[in-house]
């Protein structure tokens, strides 16, 4: 939690231009007019809140998928969550021609969840859903939408040049109003997600076992997948698509804690905003003039990392 406020503070203080912790703190509590007081209050106030609320969002969503489907390589993607919000901010672009992040949030969102739905219902039979049968529809809507996105941007040069800067993930020109629209959202995934953390820990022992303990598989199955919907669509609609850091984390809390789901959870909650704020710090300071996207920068540091976890036998502990 201590390395969590120091990133805080440096998300704050560290950027094209440096301002001094000292005036960090002053700026939080009185605005003097001054530039530093701007950039504080107006820019990067919104970006290191987002980094928080989409860090925890991507942890929790990526522990959640790995413990409703058993499969350690699953990521909060495997839902359709990404690519619906994809498809979604090419509509909004190419027909309706919104060109703001406050606008693809909604568009975004309401993908996601479009996306998340058609996939539980061809992952479903009847009333079981199975986990395998979610994966193999999650690929099949993911290379559909995908197609359908690919065929949006040849056609329309505007809509790509607009699609590319939200496709890369970055936290960096969201405001507070972006902030707000989307906090309670991943607020009520935050809280259903750690209430599953029992259920799930039954579903883990298998199905027969978990029915034998009283657990309703359905509800618990459908319960998550809302948890990763609200949880992921949000953040992708916020800030875009930002890789590795759903795969990676709950690993990481899992080689701390074991595979408690009581702890995972909690601790996935913490690791994910230190990863995605560090991310973001290094993306900005990386380069001797501009930034580098935080996606990016999360594809770079996590796919060594990940590397690194594969190799190690107790990633297999779900």
């Amino acid at each position: 939690m201590a390395v969590l406020v120091v990133l805080c503070l440096l998300s704050l203080a560290v950027g094209a231009q440096y301002i001094p912790l000292g005036t960090v703190w002053r700026a939080l509590w009185r605005d003097d007019g001054s530039d530093a007081a701007f950039i504080v209050a107006d820019l990067r106030i919104p970006r290191t809140l987002l980094g928080l609320g989409v860090g925890a969002a991507l942890g929790l969503a990526g522990a959640l998928m790995q413990a409703l489907t058993r499969n350690p390589l699953a990521d909060p993607g495997l839902l359709g969550v990404n690519i619906g919000s994809a498809a979604a901010v090419v509509v909004a672009i190419a027909l309706f021609g919104v060109r703001t992040p406050l606008g693809y949030v909604w568009f975004a969102f309401l993908g996601a969840g479009a996306a998340s739905v058609l996939v539980y219902l061809l992952g479903a039979t009847g009333r079981v859903v199975s986990p395998e049968r979610t994966v193999l529809a999650g690929t099949a809507v993911g290379a559909a939408l995908g197609a359908f996105i690919l065929a949006v941007l040849l056609l329309s040069s505007e809509a790509f040049d607009s699609f590319r800067f939200w496709a890369l993930g970055s936290l960096a020109g969201r405001r507070m109003d972006v902030v707000v629209a989307l906090a309670p959202f991943m607020l009520a995934g935050t809280v259903l997600a750690l209430a599953l953390a029992r259920p799930l820990n039954a579903l883990a022992l298998g199905d027969q076992i978990g029915a034998a303990l009283g657990l309703r598989l359905g509800r618990t199955r459908l319960a998550t997948a809302v948890a990763v919907t609200l949880l992921c669509g949000a953040a992708t609609a916020a800030v875009g698509p930002i890789g590795f850091v759903g795969l990676a984390v709950p690993h990481l809390a899992r080689m701390i804690v074991g595979p408690d789901l009581r702890w995972v959870l909690p601790y996935s909650l913490v690791l994910a905003p230190i990863l995605l704020l560090a991310a973001d710090i290094v993306g900005r300071v990386v380069l001797p003039s501009g930034e580098l996207e935080v996606g990016v920068v999360t594809a770079f540091l996590g796919a060594p990392a990940f590397v690194v976890l594969c190799r190690r036998r107790r990633i297999a502990q779900l």
